[in-house]
């Protein structure tokens, strides 16, 4: 009896082992009854434990919102906040199986402010149930939810009309609503779009076909989910597989560790290591500690190489007969995740599978009216809002366009300060002038500039308020410097937007356009070989920051002119502050736009008590 029990286990484990998995996520507008459905599925797919069960009708009295009926929505929303204000925040992920298959399902936010979790959710489902509330209609959250399914390569969509039974189970209002959807979301790609009317509170069409709506003749929920095909041509494509970590744990041992994105592999393939373009043959191929025959997509590995070749995390082992794109500018779609907004010219981390790099938008070609799908202009990108850029990185990435490989196509952009990730993007395809344009080798560089000159190329970068005696000191110090024979060169900020940056205003993306112009004549100017003194405001850090960066080590001097704001006004010859306490001068540093002082700045100068004398002294011992 007990070998016939442990076959019969062996047995079961074998028949889940081998289920196939569907990832899907659930999403909508506010109160669509995503969670309830979730857990309805869970229910009666008896996922649920006796002492589960016991739990979630004390929590339904606590927190219910159905009476003396168990809430069932329950089970999903399992932090503090979402139970008191009946309403999911964050992403929550339940598995259930079914005898045909295994489920993972994300339960993603409808509140407009936590799209940024649904967006989480969607990047890696099969499938999406989109929910309608059968009493409201398509909603603009309905519409934004689809425009992010599709948006993150979800081909597979199930339409559920949820809350049938508020309407009466209206078939002339189901068919409202499935017609208007359809509409909306034909440019979308889609494969299919499943609708189905159901009631995710009572379990109408979600487990079996309910007798309530005769006139539907549809599979339910259940049994679409486990006949529906999301099998892509994920696998069938040539290999490729990011580099994780470079696993070296003694002189004689040299593993590749990664998890494969795309195809398959075996030893003795050749492969190429990109971006380096260095081509080997696999020696071996570890799952664990253990030596295997061939990893399919989806495998987490370690690979061994028959010669010894120059590859660290972010490079990417690929087939050496079918070799992806190499680029550093590319067209992409882009989801702004965070109330601040993006700005075109300012630097952000960007990670592309295991590669980190810093990005920059570098323009915004049109933003999508999430209503309509119409191409709209924009300078910035606000919350939620989606829009294809141009994006140029700082070095070249290894990419497929996202709807052939999710993994290699597929990036985040994060603040470099907060570190908190802001966008959520896709590539399209790479700029021809990523390939068009090349370094041109040049005999002079700036040592020999330099070293005519008899000096050492520095940036001296000031920044303060407006008033705070930047240009006054820098005027000085270049007096000083070009008495003593030095070659320099002031860029002022009133100066530079009579030319070169005419066009720009003094709204945030103004400023920061502005500022990355500047910094790029500076590098320019110091590549010459000149000593060129900056001074502008530039309020942000993270522009000052993006300016460093063009120069090599010691040659940036970032000067704080720091004058409180208050004898910046008793200068103000031009009246400028009084009128942006009036309200007639708008986006005015220090008034009602935003001055971040520097925290480490070379040069910290008291301008308000030290004499422009002595701050000129300080910086000349502070150049040497």
């Amino acid at each position: 009896m007990s070998i016939l029990h442990a076959r019969d286990i062996a047995s079961y484990l074998d028949s889940q082992r081998n289920k196939e998995t569907v990832r899907f996520i659930t999403c909508g507008s506010v109160d669509d009854g995503k969670s309830t459905l979730i857990g309805r599925l869970l229910f009666e797919s008896k996922c649920i434990f006796d002492d589960q069960l016991q739990a979630l009708e004390t929590d339904s009295r606590q927190y219910g919102t159905q009476g003396e009926k168990i809430d069932l929505a329950l089970l999903v929303d399992g932090l503090q906040a979402e139970r008191e204000q009946g309403i999911t925040i964050d992403v929550a992920y339940r598995f259930f199986a079914t005898d045909r298959r295994r489920y993972i399902v994300a339960d993603t936010p409808g509140h407009e402010q936590y799209t940024r979790n649904m967006a989480t959710g969607a990047s890696t489902a099969d499938l999406a149930v989109i929910l309608i509330d059968a009493r409201k209609g398509v909603l603009t959250q309905s519409r934004r939810h689809s425009r992010i399914v599709a948006m993150m390569g979800i081909r597979h969509v199930v339409l559920a009309v949820n809350k049938m039974d508020l309407v009466g189970c209206d078939q002339a209002v189901y068919d409202a609503i499935v017609e208007d959807y359809r509409a909306f979301s034909a440019g979308f790609g889609f494969i299919d779009i499943q609708a189905i009317p159901l009631s995710g509170l009572d379990g109408d069409n979600v487990l079996h076909v309910s007798a309530r709506m005769p006139w539907y003749s549809g599979p339910s929920l259940m049994e679409h989910l486990d006949t529906v095909d999301v099998r892509e041509a994920s696998g069938r494509g040539a290999f490729r597989m990011p580099v994780q970590w470079v696993n070296r744990p003694n002189l004689d041992f040299r593993g590749f560790c990664g998890r494969l994105a795309e195809g398959t592999l075996r030893p003795g393939d050749t492969v190429r290591v990109l971006p380096s373009g260095v081509s080997v043959q696999v020696k071996g191929i570890l799952a664990g500690f253990d030596e295997v025959d061939a990893a399919q997509v989806g495998d987490a590995v370690t690979v061994t190489l028959a010669a010894e070749v120059d590859a660290s995390r972010g490079d990417v082992l690929v087939a050496s007969a079918n070799p992806p794109e190499v680029a550093d500018q590319f067209e992409a779609k882009l989801l702004w995740m965070v109330e601040h907004p993006m700005s075109p010219g300012r630097q952000y981390l960007m990670k592309l599978a295991c590669k980190e790099v810093t990005a920059t938008v570098t323009a915004i070609k049109y933003r999508e009216d999430v209503n309509t799908g119409a191409h709209l202009a924009a300078t910035n990108l606000g919350l939620n809002e989606i829009a294809t850029v141009n994006l140029s990185t700082s070095a070249p990435l290894v990419f497929e366009p996202y709807g052939v490989n999710r993994v290699l196509g597929g990036f985040i952009l994060i603040d470099k300060l907060s570190f908190e990730t802001v966008g959520a993007g896709m590539i399209d395809f790479a700029l021809r002038r990523s390939s068009n344009i090349h370094w041109q080798a040049l005999e002079l560089n700036k040592e020999a500039r330099a070293a005519q000159k008899h000096q050492t190329p520095r940036c001296v970068w000031f920044t303060g308020l407006s008033g705070s005696g930047k240009s006054t000191i820098a005027n000085l110090l270049e007096r000083r410097l070009h008495a003593e024979g030095k070659h320099t060169y002031l860029l002022d900020g009133d100066n530079v937007r009579h030319g070169l940056n005419r066009d720009l205003g003094f709204t945030e993306a103004d400023r920061v356009e502005n500022i990355r112009r500047v910094a790029e004549v500076a590098r320019l100017m110091a590549d010459a070989g000149l000593i060129v003194l900056v001074s502008f405001i530039s309020p942000f850090i993270s522009e000052r920051r993006m300016a460093r960066d063009l120069f090599a080590a010691g040659e940036f001097v970032e000067v704080y002119v720091d004058t409180p704001i208050e004898e910046c006004e008793r200068r103000d010859v031009k009246g400028l502050y009084a009128k942006a306490r009036a309200g007639a001068l708008k986006n005015f540093t220090g008034i009602d736009s935003p001055y971040e002082a520097p925290q480490a700045p070379e040069v910290h100068l008291e301008a308000g008590r030290l004499s422009t004398d002595a701050c000129v002294e300080v910086l000349m011992q502070a150049l040497g």
